[in-house]
């Protein structure tokens, strides 16, 4: 019985650590830093900072054309 006792404590404090927002959020952040940063060597992973700069510039450049011609 105690020996139960101690694993569900054990599961108990797991799952309190993991769904602590400040668990969540380092989490998130690692996450979004390892596609822009190889987390092993620290090199940029420029082929995804490009995809996403592209992106941004993309769709600036839709809604410049699209305030131009709602603009006429």
């Amino acid at each position: 019985m105690e020996a139960t006792r101690e694993r569900l404590a054990g599961t108990i404090d797991q799952l309190v650590y993991r769904t602590s927002p400040k668990t969540i959020a380092r989490r998130e952040i690692t996450s979004i830093k390892g596609y822009f940063v190889d987390l092993r060597t620290g090199q940029p992973r420029t082929n995804n900072i490009l995809k996403v700069v592209g992106g941004v510039v993309g769709v600036a450049v839709l809604f410049a054309a699209i305030r131009k011609v709602a603009g006429d």
